[in-house]
Order: structure tokens, then C-alpha cells, then sequence
């Protein structure tokens, strides 16, 4: 009797856990982009475009629609020591090279202070640009958004071109960037504070992700407490998600006790 007791409580734990875990599921879906584990984004040809067609196929896909009919294609993935990033411009059909950009911002752990800080980070890709550009936060400068213009680290990759003919998205001329982004660089953790900005020179507007973040100038970066989460939901960036592990503490437990309420009653 005492072993069924046992059982019971522990099933019981199980299901809230189980129940916690497709309630923080269910907020992600519309909350947070969800990055994934690729095992091919070292094949990666980084020219600013959609290369071939396979090649960023290994990574997880965001749609941004917009009320003027713009679209924006998200892609993101890890493997090793780099996050990987596409940016698909797909409606941009007047772009003008050097003006166009496409800027990512990562905030590690998600803190989120309304000022940023040192461990807020920011790239910037410059259609056919002649160079890609990393700010980093904890400037006191209000006029810079608090960021300040840091020296590109090692290993990082920013190009943006025109995509065409191999794009997945649209075969019409528009803008793409492509990005490969030191995690040692923003943090290993696996949920990031995350902001993403397209500016189109021909409407002069950006457009953000989150999408409720608005900005008036392609200069100006929003506080990190308005945007939103970059999440690796299985934790291989880098650890186990913590009810997993309560789950398997769950079943540890039962086994151990009804084992043991066994020998007790033999």
C-alpha cells in the first residue's frame, strides 16, 4: 500500500512538470525564435545570398509579415562555436546597395536592462557593403543608443548581397545578409535577449522583430528591454532544459523508493 502511495505522488509530479513544460512550450511558439543544432552550417558558402539550395535548409525557419506586404525570412542555427544567421529580405524589390542593412542583437541570459550593457551585442551587415560592423553596449553615450563600435572578433563573417536565382524564397533580385557570430563573443547561454532590424532605404523604414518594437531611424537600436528571445528549446546551447531533468529526478525517485518500500515489505 505504502509503495502505490509512493507512486501515485511521484505520477503526480510527473504530469505538473510534464504540464509546465507544454505551457513554457506553447508561450515560445508566439513568444521567442527558436534556434536549432545544425550539423551543416560549416559548409556554409558566405557570400551575402542564398548559395545553393540545400544550403541553409539545416537551420530553423522564422516568417515576419508585415501590414505594408513586406516579408522577412528568419534562419537560425548553432554548431560548435558560432551562431548562424539569414536574414531573406524577400520583398525588398528596390533595394539600394550600400544603404540597405540588416543589424542583430543578442543580450546574454535575456537580462534585458533598459540601458545596454556590456554584455549586449549588435552586428550590422551593409547591403554589398565594404565591411560588416560590431557594436557592443555600455556606452554612456545616449546619441549611439549606448553602443560603441568594437573591433570585429575573430572568426566573425557579416556580407550582404543581392539573392536571386538559388533563393528558396523569391527568384526576383531582393536583399540578403548572412552572419557567423563568436558564441564565446555574446555568451555561451541558451536563451538569448534578441532583436533583429531591416532597413529598406526606398520606404525608409526598418522593420523589427519583435514586430511591436518600433524605430523611426535605421540608427537608432531600441533599449534591450523590448526585445525579444532567441531560445535553444533542447538545450544544446548549451545544457538540458530543467524540467527534463526533474523529470528524470522523477523517475529516479520512484524507482528508488518502490524498490526500497519492497525489500521493507518482503
Amino acid at each position: 500500500m505504502q509503495s502505490v502511495k509512493i507512486v501515485r505522488y511521484s505520477l503526480a509530479i510527473i504530469i505538473i512538470m510534464l504540464f509546465i513544460c507544454n505551457s513554457n512550450n506553447a508561450y515560445s511558439d508566439s513568444q521567442q525564435v527558436l534556434i536549432t543544432k545544425s550539423g551543416g552550417m560549416n559548409k556554409t558558402i558566405f557570400d551575402g545570398k542564398w548559395s545553393y539550395t540545400e544550403e541553409w535548409k539545416e537551420s530553423s525557419l522564422d516568417t515576419f509579415s508585415y501590414n505594408d506586404g513586406a516579408e522577412i525570412q528568419l534562419r537560425t542555427a548553432h554548431q560548435d562555436n558560432f551562431i548562424y544567421i539569414f536574414v531573406d529580405d524577400v520583398s525588398n524589390n528596390h533595394f539600394e546597395k550600400g544603404s540597405d542593412k540588416a543589424i542583430v542583437c543578442f543580450d546574454m541570459n535575456s537580462e534585458k536592462p533598459a540601458i545596454a550593457s556590456s554584455n549586449d551585442y549588435c552586428f550590422i551587415d551593409i547591403l554589398d557593403g565594404k565591411s560588416s560592423f560590431v557594436l557592443q553596449g555600455g556606452s554612456p553615450l545616449v546619441s549611439t543608443s549606448n553602443f560603441k563600435k568594437i573591433e570585429n572578433p575573430l572568426g566573425f563573417v557579416g556580407i550582404g548581397t543581392v539573392s536571386d536565382q538559388n533563393d528558396r524564397y523569391s527568384v526576383i533580385p531582393h536583399p540578403s545578409y548572412e552572419f557567423k557570430i563568436p558564441i564565446d563573443l555574446i555568451g555561451r547561454s541558451d536563451h538569448y535577449g534578441f532583436y533583429l532590424g531591416v532597413y529598406n532605404t526606398h520606404s525608409n523604414k526598418v522593420y523589427s522583430w519583435p514586430q511591436n518594437v518600433v524605430t523611426d531611424s535605421s540608427f537608432i537600436i531600441p533599449s534591450p528591454s523590448k526585445w525579444g528571445d532567441l531560445v535553444s528549446p533542447d538545450k544544446s546551447l548549451p545544457e538540458f532544459q530543467w524540467p527534463i531533468l526533474a523529470l528524470v529526478s522523477s523517475l529516479a525517485i520512484i524507482t528508488y523508493m518502490t524498490r526500497r518500500s519492497f525489500v521493507f515489505h518482503r
